[in-house]
């Protein structure tokens, strides 16, 4: 006992108590209550409260040896982390081979006009020389909507593989029908098999590149399909060149072809993947829609129909852009099929700007300037008796058709969220199938005559009452979905 209160042992050091409060002394350190406060001895640091403020005294710290961390041992591929993959441009870079690759389907007039030529064995009718394009086209949205279910679900790679394998064995067996009596061949291999794969093939980097960048849905929906546009300048000479190098039998022009696509989508497929998941930044994913729930919805069928008319009167166009700079304007032959692989480039760049415009804009009032502006060409069209007039309305034309491919993607993921965007998109491209029998189809019946004013006309009415559809297409409520 002391002046100040009590003393007793502790097993680890003493308590001193006094009129201010008790003060523990332990085997590492003491600690003494005065007057003026707490001062704490300790084998790390003193700190001495004068009533003036603190000063400590820094000792060396004691330190405890660590225990060795053993690295955590994971099964090599599926575990993966996200850092050691391709960075998110590398992707988007994979994903403009990848789609150039499959643009080479648009070089199909170069195969058409030699397997109508007198001296080989095919000399088919123009109706027939066009047959096996128009059936690809027309089961392309079987694929693409196989392809975005399986995209969504087993991830880019295995989708894009699978439909780039498909898309150049259609081509590479369509080298092996030799004459007429093959026609069949062709059909089934470059038709439906090409076909087929081209469906699952195309509908994977546009799902996959607008999850990697969710706030430029739009412009890298366009730089993606705008490697489809470049891909028919870059094969149309190639296809040239081979046809011109087997007159007699042009088919086996498809086997290098094929070999190109293998190699080409194959090469930018290894580098497909999704990117990591992360928090939804906007309205939770739990809001987005399956397919089945946008299917019950009237914006899936305007967005839709707004596609199919852009369609119908793009491939329209594009499918005699040939023989109307002819017939109009009385160009050569051979400058106008140079002049129908130039508009590629056009195709491949509006699908660019539109799709950045999109994100700037807003979609629909986009796609209503998309429907106008090829309506108001089509209509001047027929009077463009003089190249100056005729390329620019042309260049026009097709980067509108080209645009609204690159607008439409990302406004159907606006409308019914990115889980299921693979799938969703994949069904509304329907529409490619539709426009691509149709149109054609209507501006031959049309232009039977040798005269395309009555064709370009038509086709100009259909996309001027489609730029009403935008503007009565509102996004879905996700309430009654969740």
């Amino acid at each position: 006992m002391t002046a100040y209160g009590a003393t007793r042992e502790a097993p680890h050091g003493e308590v001193r108590e006094g009129p201010y409060g008790a003060a523990p002394e332990s085997a590492y350190g003491r600690s003494y209550d005065t007057a003026y406060g707490a001062t704490y001895d300790t084998a790390h640091d003193t700190a001495y409260d004068t009533g003036y403020g603190t000063r400590r005294e820094r000792t060396q710290p004691c330190r405890l040896p660590q225990p060795r961390r053993v690295p955590e041992r994971r099964p090599p591929g599926r575990h993966r982390s996200p850092a050691s993959g391709p960075p998110r441009w590398a992707i988007a870079a994979g994903a403009v081979v990848f789609q150039a690759s499959l643009g080479g389907v648009y070089s199909w007039s170069v195969l058409a006009r030699a397997l109508q030529e007198p001296g080989n064995g095919f000399t088919l009718t123009r109706a027939q020389a066009v047959l096996p394009f128009s059936v690809a086209i027309g089961v392309v949205f079987v694929g693409t909507y196989l392809g975005g279910r399986l995209q969504d679900r087993r991830g880019p790679r295995t989708a894009a593989l699978l439909g780039g394998t498909l898309y150049a064995t259609g081509a590479m067996l369509a080298s092996l029908a030799a004459d007429r009596s093959q026609l069949w061949f062709l059909l089934l291999s470059y038709g439906v098999v090409g076909g087929f794969g081209l469906g699952i093939a195309y509908i994977v980097p546009v799902a996959m590149l607008q999850k990697w960048y969710p706030d430029k849905r739009g412009l890298i929906t366009g730089v993606a399909v705008g490697g489809f546009g470049f891909g028919a300048v870059l094969t149309s000479p190639l296809a040239q060149y081979l046809v011109d190098a087997s007159r007699t039998t042009p088919t086996r022009a498809f086997l290098p072809l094929g070999a190109c696509y293998l190699v080409l989508t194959t090469a930018g497929a290894l580098l497909f993947r999704n990117p990591p998941p992360r928090p939804a930044a906007g309205p939770s994913r739990r809001g987005d829609f399956t397919c089945a729930q946008a299917l019950r919805t009237r914006q899936w069928y305007l967005l839709t129909a707004m596609l199919t008319l852009n369609t119908i009167a793009g491939i329209g166009f594009v499918a005699v852009t040939a023989s109307t700079a002819v017939a109009i304007t009385g160009m050569g032959p051979a400058a106008a099929a140079a002049l129908t692989g130039f508009m590629g480039l056009f195709n491949g760049a509006g699908r660019i700007l539109w799709g950045w415009l999109s994100e700037r804009y807003g979609r629909m009032r986009i796609f209503t300037c998309i429907l106008g502006l090829m309506g108001g060409c089509l209509l001047l069209m027929p009077y463009a008796t003089s190249p100056v007039l005729f390329i620019p309305l042309a260049a026009v034309v097709f980067a509108n058709f080209g645009g609204g491919y690159a607008v439409m993607p990302a406004t159907a993921a606006d409308f019914f969220g990115l889980t299921n965007a693979g799938a969703i998109y994949g069904l509304m491209n329907i529409a490619w199938s539709i426009g691509g029998v149709v149109g054609p189809l209507l501006v031959a019946a049309l232009a039977a005559g040798g005269s395309y004013r009555v064709a370009f006309t038509t086709l100009a009415v259909i996309v001027l009452v489609a730029t009403a559809l935008p503007g009565l297409t509102r996004p879905p409520g996700r309430r009654a979905f969740r």
